[in-house]
């Protein structure tokens, strides 16, 4: 990766796009588009069509029927699983072009999406093809004159909606196990973040996807998404987003079909520094990185910084050091450690945040301001807000921006009550010395995934899911191919 080659795709114009239904672009039943605008300097980027309710009953019905007559559906796993490899090569192949079209059209650093999109993308489509052909059904212990054969059935037609934080890696974590499985699939991007897993529906048709298998309907969740949730043929519904709409989605389910919804939802994750951390320097390194990169528009961002009072002080004088030490700027620059803001409106919620903050009493140690506007583009500077109380908005809210409350603690107790005093539970983090201690926070933080003496970095390898308001099933790993399955029972007479 380097920069001439970035500036070169930069420079290349975007076509309007049309949906992406049975296997080939098209514009939607009205001809209508919505313009995209780039976080980068605010400018207009790309033409999007606007989807109907009659765009996404069409390839609802491409979806299932390319489910029933079993062009996908029934293929042997291990054709699947041919496919799909093939898919995750071509993703590699393109993995420059995919993570600047991403970028232009997101905001995210180039650095990071090169790697958490781009690159990611591929291995999630290869580890689920690789697991495919390995996942056995039962026999069940009967009497001698029954058997009882389990088997895993795919589920059908999976409607998925994804953020536009992270559309190719969030998106691949919901389309790979879903296609491995033998689903058919109606993707939803959101509606200012749509570019890239519209190429990745073209690369999918290329690697051998067969028609109707994976469509994608581009458009406004408030007309596409209720659509997709409300529509009688669809079988499950998998969600990242906010809480609001995850709730909608629920209502949606009740109203129709009463399908399954997969809810990743918000998160206001505590990241907890005691005074016995093996290396305070480190810990506030790895946590200014674990809410400002990518602007703060992380999902388990480390957004709630509790520090034990003997080291507050020094520990939050470190973090604000950082904070103002990364570079903000051009996504497409390979300089910037952080890039933009995705909206405007994004923007403003966040500069909202910090003067509510302060309204209510916590202290502006950095940034808290919009930066570059000369640019015309979204940037924020790093923000650390010190001596946050609890019952702040604050502590209590997602930001979804580059904005850390810090709140001091006195011993573990005070500690493990602050890190359960939201309505969230989607991550943590935990900074100790002592192994029992840590085994202790592991146990005592209701979240997903908690993290010792790290944050972030988890790979396939484990799953990703939220409880209490942060939702419910996986993500990652072989626990979130389940969802995807019906389980049948033969009971047999023999």
């Amino acid at each position: 990766m380097d920069q001439s080659s970035i500036d070169a795709l930069r420079a290349q114009d975007i076509a309007p796009r049309g949906h992406f239904i049975n296997g080939h672009s098209q514009d939607g039943e009205t001809g209508a588009r919505h313009q995209v605008l780039s976080p980068i300097n605010g400018q207009p980027l790309a033409l999007i069509a606007e989807g109907t309710p009659a765009d996404v009953d069409m390839a609802v019905r491409a979806a299932r029927d390319s489910f029933v007559d079993g062009r996908w559906s029934r293929m042997a796993p291990a054709g699947r699983k041919k496919v799909l490899l093939k898919l995750a090569d071509l993703i590699e192949a393109r993995a420059l072009e995919l993570a600047v079209l991403g970028v232009r059209d997101n905001g995210t650093e180039i650095t990071m999406a090169y790697k958490a999109e781009a690159l990611s993308a591929a291995a999630t489509f290869r580890y689920y093809a690789e697991a495919i052909d390995k996942i056995y059904g039962q026999i069940a212990p009967t009497s001698g004159d029954v058997l009882g054969l389990v088997h895993h059935a795919p589920v059908g037609v999976v409607g998925a909606i994804v953020p536009w934080n992270f559309p190719l890696m969030i998106g691949s974590w919901k389309i790979a196990p879903a296609l491995a499985a033998g689903n058919s699939v109606v993707l939803k991007p959101a509606e200012s973040a749509s570019l890239s897993l519209l190429k990745i529906a073209e690369l999918a048709a290329e690697a051998g996807v067969p028609d109707g298998v994976f469509n994608v309907v581009t458009g406004s969740g408030s007309v596409v998404g209720e659509a997709l949730a409300l529509s009688m043929d669809v079988d499950i519904m998998v969600f990242t987003g906010s809480g609001t709409t995850g709730r909608r989605l629920l209502e949606y389910s009740a109203r129709s079909n009463l399908k399954r919804c997969y809810l990743e939802l918000g998160g206001k994750s505590p990241n907890i520094v005691f005074a016995d951390a093996p290396d305070l320097a480190e810990a506030a390194k790895v946590s200014a990185a674990g809410i400002f990169r990518n602007s703060g528009q992380v999902c388990v961002a480390g957004s709630r910084l509790l520090v034990q009072q003997e080291i507050y002080e020094d520990f939050v004088t470190e973090i604000s050091r950082h904070a103002e030490g990364f570079r903000v700027g051009d996504p497409l620059d390979l300089n910037s450690q952080i890039g933009a803001v995705h909206s405007l409106p994004e923007l403003q919620a966040n500069l909202d945040f910090v003067t509510k903050a302060e309204a209510e009493g916590a202290e502006r140690r950095t940034g808290g301001n919009r930066i570059l506007t000369e640019t015309g583009g979204y940037y924020m500077a790093p923000t650390v807000m010190a001596n946050v109380k609890e019952t702040d908005t604050l502590f209590q809210n997602e930001v979804f921006g580059p904005v850390l409350a810090v709140t001091p603690f006195a011993d573990e107790d005070e500690a493990l009550r602050l890190a359960n005093a939201t309505v969230y539970g989607l991550a943590g983090g935990v900074w100790t010395s002592n192994l029992s201690r840590a085994h202790r926070m592991v146990a005592g933080i209701r979240a997903g995934v908690v993290h010792v003496n790290t944050y972030g970095g988890a790979d396939l390898t484990v799953p990703l899911g939220g409880v209490r308001q942060s939702g419910n099933g996986h993500d990652k790993s072989l626990h979130a191919i389940e969802k995807y399955f019906d389980l049948k029972t033969a009971w047999i007479k023999l």
